[in-house]
């Protein structure tokens, strides 16, 4: 099992998942080693909201989930062997992706 954050944000679970598997938002939030230039994940289900990216070290997966009020949970999940702390600010990160994004439009 790999290392696994979870967190909540405040904007749809649709809007989250776009946000993280948008090719010019890859870069800053996901971790270097998984991403290669802002490229789409390797895999993606739109029906499941749920992304997974592979590096040379292994795979990170994403999944976005309805939560209360019109928010989502995030879990993502690094390969085994990631540096502590990495998954929670990979999140972190993207909240603020998710933020910008929302503010943008």
């Amino acid at each position: 099992m790999g290392v696994l954050a979870e967190r909540g944000m405040s904007a749809p679970p649709e809007v989250v998942f776009s946000t993280a598997t948008d090719p010019d938002r890859i870069d800053a939030w996901l971790p270097a080693p998984l991403r290669v230039d802002g490229a789409a994940p390797a895999s993606r289900s739109d029906d499941e909201l749920k992304a997974r990216w592979d590096g040379p070290d292994g795979a990170a997966e994403l999944r976005v989930v309805a939560a209360d009020a019109g928010g989502a949970r995030v879990r993502l999940e690094l390969p085994a062997g990631s540096a502590a702390g990495l998954a929670d600010e990979s999140l972190a990160n993207l909240e603020r992706e998710v933020a910008e994004n929302l503010t943008a439009g």
